[in-house]
């Protein structure tokens, strides 16, 4: 086979694949467009490994880290958020930016739109405090009971960190023990101990 026979295969191929793509994402607007799909998805990487984002029409829904199987984590939201998930479109560039910047140690929060309907009662209440921790600050478990409403409830603040839905967007990782030890986190202490000295070296 030549060698421009092989470059016209090539160059075909690309072709094939770029009308493919465009294609689905003709798909994904329509549907997003008239709100057949539940949700929208894509994976982006980052300094802490892939990140599975998903949103829906009310805001980002979901960010997970690899160690949560992304596969996992979608099954999940095909049961909490609806069956109809689509992969790509252009709802997530918004936070894709937003998590460029802040991982480059220029932006301090996230001004998109969430959809907290995963988080219900007090991990919700704590959930909402989270947000409000000062970027490069930290603060107790025992301080985020307090600040949420129930000082005894130290144990269920552990519980809401743990299964906060919006990791590094609802900043978990800024709540720590009250002797200053990092405790735990959801995508492993060396990405909550990384995201934390990127916080403090800005």
């Amino acid at each position: 086979m030549s060698d421009s026979t092989i470059q016209l295969l090539a160059t075909a191929s690309t072709d094939e694949d770029q009308h493919l793509a465009d294609l689905h994402a003709a798909l994904v607007a329509r549907a997003s467009a008239d709100s057949s799909v539940d949700a929208t998805y894509r994976v982006v990487d980052s300094p802490v490994g892939p990140l599975l984002l998903a949103a829906t029409d009310e805001g980002v829904v979901r960010v997970a880290f690899e160690v949560e199987d992304h596969d996992r984590v979608l099954e999940s939201l095909g049961t909490s958020v609806g069956s109809r998930i689509l992969r790509g479109g252009d709802r997530l560039d918004p936070l894709a930016r937003e998590l460029d910047d802040y991982f480059a140690g220029r932006r301090h929060g996230f001004d998109i739109p969430l959809d907290l309907r995963l988080a219900k009662g007090f991990r919700l209440t704590v959930l909402r405090h989270l947000s409000e921790i000062p970027y490069g600050s930290t603060e107790s478990y025992g301080e985020v009971a307090v600040a949420s409403g129930s000082p005894r409830a130290v144990r269920a603040v552990g519980s809401a960190c743990a299964t906060n839905p919006l990791p590094i967007v609802v900043p978990c990782h800024r709540v720590v023990r009250s002797d200053g030890s990092l405790g735990g986190y959801l995508g492993g202490l060396p990405t909550k101990e990384r995201l934390l000295a990127l916080e403090r070296a800005a």
